[in-house]
């Protein structure tokens, strides 16, 4: 999948940009705060219909206007080229996502179809920060290749919110309603425990393949699913904890609540790991995300790696290099400060290369590439 020519209005800090981009390495060099990430950004909500990093649209509206507006139009081999854009104003209750020119009726229905894969220092979060980061990873990674994967996570989801806020009454909450939810969560939830399983046990040796070419000094990683349902019947547990849940006023038992472990030398990541360690331990999840992904989906994935090179030593910016300049990888699309920097890059690569300036929103392309 090639990301041919891409404009954004009034995204984020920049007003209005129109590029066009090389099939293989683009490169946006800028001070930090400039727009670098948010042109990623761009490019990352045309494949999952929002942004990496803000929860809400109503941020990712430029200071004093109205609205926001990105377009990409992508190729694939002998296929049409596709048109996809997106559009919100701060008055509209949803946003408008076209694929050529037709509105989608479910913002799912668009999940999947450009694989993309976003290696940043955020990622680090899924490391530091709760559970919740590293389901949002498994999740990510499975809708993309399974649409019945995010359809039950989008059913489950809903339920949960229904029945936590019954919980949340005051009054007396009906079982026969809970019997209802319980129904649904117990189903929706049992596939979402199957799939998150399966895609791990794929899954992990790849990534130990990655992280071995990117280290190979004999450092072990590894990752475990933790999830309560391994250790009970998922209906019958939820009817046991409902005395509990009505005092708690949330459901505390489900698919909800699980975790993924990561290792690396059998010692967990969070507290053994120096920053170089926790880093490249990232950058070698995401690196086996885009294999992963080019296998499921039979099309290579977009790859954007945003400053991904600051505190890694030189031997290991060299085998990431060495790595994304293989074949195997289409797309690149790195964000950096250091314009030299930039430029021993493409040397190295020997990729055919783009390099874009970017200095408070404003995006210029350099006339005399490398």
């Amino acid at each position: 999948m090639i990301l041919d020519k891409f404009s954004l209005v009034n995204f984020k800090n920049i007003a209005d940009v129109s590029l066009t981009f090389s099939p293989k390495l683009n490169c946006f060099v800028g001070q930090n705060g400039a727009g670098k990430t948010n042109l990623l950004d761009a490019i990352y909500y045309l494949s999952f219909c929002k942004s990496a990093f803000q929860m809400q649209d109503t941020y990712n509206v430029r200071h004093g206007e109205q609205f926001f507006m990105v377009q990409g139009r992508y190729a694939e081999g002998e296929l049409p080229e596709e048109e996809i854009s997106c559009g919100f104003h701060l008055g509209q209750r949803r946003k408008s996502f076209r694929r050529n020119g037709k509105e989608y009726a479910r913002l799912s229905e668009h999940i999947g179809r450009i694989p993309l894969v976003l290696v940043s220092p955020r990622d680090t979060d899924m490391i530091s920060g709760p559970a919740e980061e590293r389901r949002r990873f498994m999740n990510m990674v499975i809708s993309q290749y399974d649409p019945t994967y995010l359809q039950e996570l989008v059913r489950y989801q809903k339920t949960l919110k229904q029945r936590n806020a019954l919980l949340k009454m005051e009054t007396d909450v009906d079982d026969d309603f809970l019997d209802t939810y319980d129904a649904v969560l117990t189903d929706a939830g049992q596939k979402i425990f199957s799939q998150r399983q399966r895609f791990l046990e794929e899954f992990v040796p790849m990534f130990r393949q990655v992280y071995l070419s990117l280290v190979p000094e004999g450092e072990d990683v590894g990752l475990k699913y933790h999830s309560q349902v391994t250790e009970a019947d998922f209906m019958e547990t939820l009817q046991k904890m409902r005395t509990r849940d009505k005092i708690l006023g949330y459901t505390s038992w489900g698919v909800h609540r699980d975790d993924m472990e990561m290792t690396q030398n059998g010692y967990d990541v969070r507290r053994e790991g120096s920053q170089g360690q926790t880093k490249t331990y990232m950058i070698a999840l995401k690196l086996a995300q885009f294999h992963f992904m080019g296998n499921k989906k039979r099309s290579i994935p977009l790859l954007l790696l945003d400053d991904i090179f600051d505190k890694l030593d030189a031997s290991r910016v060299e085998r990431i290099l060495q790595l994304v300049s293989q074949n195997a990888f289409g797309q690149i699309f790195i964000t950096d400060t250091d314009r030299n920097y930039i430029s021993e890059i493409i040397a190295r690569t020997g990729m055919d290369a783009k390099v874009f300036d970017v200095e408070n929103g404003n995006v210029s392309e350099e006339k005399e590439q490398l």
